[in-house]
């Protein structure tokens, strides 16, 4: 596992090395050939903390913003090969690929058309029907103050705060431009190829905006934000609206968990403060770093198979994102292996069984997984919890230790 640290370490300093030398001056050819193999599988995670750290480190927003465009160029060949999760229509990622379509049909079969015949002849029925066109373009601003205003602020409430500031910055010079487009139309004066340098500009643009949000954002997003949270995104993206298309209802399979927990206590879930147990009192805070502290990783299935809670600690053995949060424990794991899954947690909810205990070689780690019947303190099953560690360091125990060590 350090290695794996050590490695991503180094990957992450050649990644800002990549766009110093940018801002440097070298051109994208220069440093896509000197960094190919650095930056191969590179994930959009790994852009986000790079931006982060040159933030930190002094960088302003506005330089990493100007570099933006060439940035995604650099890493396009790599972050195309990225899997994205399965799309689910009427999820709020999905709508906003849907527009994308649309606004990519738009600009070739509406907006490109009329720029030729105005290229071709700039008499006022072109030129009305291309202002027609921007304004319809117009609509884009639907799709990116959604995403500015219901998407950001959740990834800001985890910590990604530079890469919405610069791509906020870029949807801006966006707006900036068509509204320029619309101006210069309206009171045309005969600037033919300035109009069309514009609008070609600006087109570009939208595309490669699409791009960095199709392979950096959203796959960002798809593995930051939890389903309550998407739900909260798709109840409240009505009330701003949709570029160019009329969505498609988001019939959800998972449970909304935020909602269980209320009605299950009666509306009494604690957000912020302090929660008093019979041995002691915690803060929520200290109760989420305990948790994530504890050596392994936790997961816990309540009374009806819905995945709950899974810890984060500093090094996981099995990947968890929260997409899994709300879904039934059987779809999270593959058909081959689900009758084992309803068959260990049958018999921990029957009481056939308290514990469960599986063990397995993972590369250098044995790794130990077990699962345990939650009960109340009447014997009342709660759920299951997932427990699992690498034991290979406690195997090679020996002796007795009474000393600390520096």
């Amino acid at each position: 596992m350090s290695e794996l640290i050590n490695n991503r370490e180094y990957r992450q300093e050649k990644l800002k090395e990549v766009i110093k030398e940018l801002h440097a001056g070298k051109s994208v050819e220069e440093v896509r050939a000197k960094f190919a193999e650095v930056i191969k599988g590179v994930t959009a995670k790994e852009i986000s903390l790079m931006e982060v750290e040159l933030v930190k480190e002094g960088i302003p927003v506005e330089e990493i913003q100007r570099l933006c465009d060439v940035h995604a160029a650099v890493f396009k060949g790599s972050i195309e090969e990225i899997h994205h999760p399965e799309e689910v229509p009427g999820h709020p990622i999905y709508t906003m690929k849907q527009e994308n379509r649309a606004i990519e049909e738009f600009i070739e079969k509406n907006l490109k058309p009329s720029l030729d015949r105005f290229k071709e002849n700039d008499s006022d029925d072109n030129r009305y029907r291309l202002i027609s066109d921007i304004n319809l373009l117009w609509d884009i601003d639907k799709h990116y103050s959604r995403k500015e205003n219901l998407i950001f602020p959740y990834l800001e409430k985890y910590g990604i705060t530079s890469p919405p500031k610069v791509m906020w910055g870029v949807d801006d010079e966006i707006r900036a431009k068509i509204k320029d487009i619309k101006l210069s139309l309206t009171s045309y004066n005969g600037n033919r190829e300035e109009i069309i340098n514009k609008v070609e500009d600006a087109i570009n643009q939208i595309k490669e905006m699409i791009f960095k949000e199709e392979n950096i954002l959203f796959p960002m997003c798809l593995d930051t934000l939890a389903e309550d949270e998407w739900v909260k995104v798709y109840e409240e993206s009505d009330e701003i609206g949709y570029a160019l298309i009329e969505p498609v209802k988001w019939n959800r399979s998972r449970v909304n968990v935020e909602e269980k927990a209320k009605e299950e206590t009666k509306g009494e879930a604690v957000e912020r403060g302090y929660i008093k147990f019979e041995t002691g009192i915690l803060t929520t805070k200290e109760i989420e770093h305990i948790l994530n502290t504890i050596p392994g990783d936790m997961t816990f299935i309540d009374k009806d198979n819905i995945v709950k809670y899974f810890s984060q600690g500093r090094e996981r053995i099995f990947a968890r994102t929260k997409a899994v949060i709300g879904r039934t424990v059987q779809n999270c794991h593959p058909p081959k292996s689900v009758h084992v899954v309803e068959k260990v947690v049958e018999n921990l909810k029957s009481g056939k069984k308290d514990v469960e205990s599986f063990w397995i070689k993972r590369g250098d780690k044995y790794v130990l997984i077990q699962y345990f019947a939650v009960r109340d303190e009447n014997g009342e099953y709660l759920g299951t919890l997932e427990f699992t560690q690498d034991i290979a360091p406690l195997q090679e125990i020996t002796g007795e230790k009474r000393l600390v060590t520096d």
